[in-house]
């Protein structure tokens, strides 16, 4: 059920607000507030230490036999603008101090993915959002994919695997709600799953969609650092959308669902939140600053790349793939 219908419907007013304000908001006379953030949260579910096979996605991609271990290490997650929360980062792996962001590390488990240092992408199909039709819903996040490849300081030999009907998503199957412990692609479009949301978050949760990551892992569960660039090895990333709102692709009065795979694949490929959330005192509107598509909230379409969403991307991209 959509029950937040309502919500969105008041986020719309907001959205125009945020829309016409230049890209930083100047605070004067306190006439702003600024929301505070939550520091990243851990959550235990147990050991998601699993081993992990490869389902060959062309001739000569499988180079080895060698089996490897993984778990799941983190998800970011977007929420609402009209929330009084935003989005956050949650911890599964509890490593204490020694948190430390994840990339995927070139050449070194190129032989157990897909053979090359490209990266690829999958959406899934078997979890469509009831809302459209899956070919409109996988143009818009082609077109946000497309967008990520055309920013002009990487050379990411963007890919996508075509649909070919497999089940995907460890995180569904580590709460044994369908999917697949194998490897797929790098980052993994896995559809509109509002049951994982219910499992993990709740019912009700202002969460729109999620970025969680998967790292590879040794036999004890511990997180590796083969590159040692001082991030823990980035298997996959998977994406997944709250079918609990109501979406469209032109986002009015739904949620746009090009902005929304914007931002979440922008955290498959490694980058995190950006800007702070404000709200105004005198009439109760939200403002992030600066506003770019990484930003913890959702504030109306966005379907280009800013500039803070640009540095961001670049300095995990820029010399790929020799970082």
């Amino acid at each position: 059920m959509k029950t937040k219908f309502l919500a969105i419907t008041v986020l719309t007013l907001l959205i125009f607000a945020c829309q016409t304000e230049s890209e930083d908001v100047f605070l004067e006379e306190s006439s702003f507030k600024e929301i505070a953030v939550k520091a990243p949260t851990y959550i235990d579910i147990g050991s998601t230490l699993q081993s992990i096979s490869i389902n060959n996605n062309g001739e000569g991609l499988l180079k080895s036999s060698e089996t490897r271990k993984a778990a799941l290490y983190m998800a970011e997650y977007i929420t609402t603008g009209d929330s009084d929360e935003m989005g956050n980062t949650v911890f599964f792996m509890n490593v204490g101090n020694k948190q430390l962001a994840g990339d995927f590390a070139p050449d070194i488990y190129s032989d157990f993915s897909d053979g090359t240092n490209d990266i690829s992408y999958y959406v899934d199909n078997n979890r469509p959002t009831s809302d459209m039709a899956v070919s409109v819903s996988n143009a818009a996040i082609d077109r946000a994919m497309a967008t990520w490849e055309g920013v002009t300081c990487s050379e990411l030999g963007m890919t996508e695997l075509p649909n070919d009907g497999r089940p995907t998503g460890f995180i569904s199957a580590l709460f044994g709600l369908g999917g697949s412990f194998n490897y797929v692609s790098d980052v993994v479009h896995c559809g509109w799953h509002e049951p994982l949301f219910d499992a993990i978050w709740g019912p009700g949760s202002n969460i729109l969609g999620v970025t969680f990551t998967i790292i590879w892992v040794d036999n004890n569960g511990n997180p590796i650092d083969l590159d040692n660039n001082g991030k823990y090895d980035v298997a996959w990333r998977e994406i997944y959308y709250n079918d609990a709102f109501p979406w469209a692709d032109d986002g009015m009065n739904h949620i746009d669902v090009e902005t929304v795979a914007l931002h979440e694949a922008g955290h498959g490929l490694s980058q995190g939140h950006f800007g702070k959330l404000f709200i105004s005192n005198s009439n109760g509107k939200f403002h992030f600053a600066p506003r770019a598509v990484m930003n913890a909230g959702y504030t109306g379409i966005q379907t280009s790349i800013e500039k803070t969403d640009k540095a961001g991307h670049c300095s995990n991209w820029a010399e790929w793939p020799n970082n």
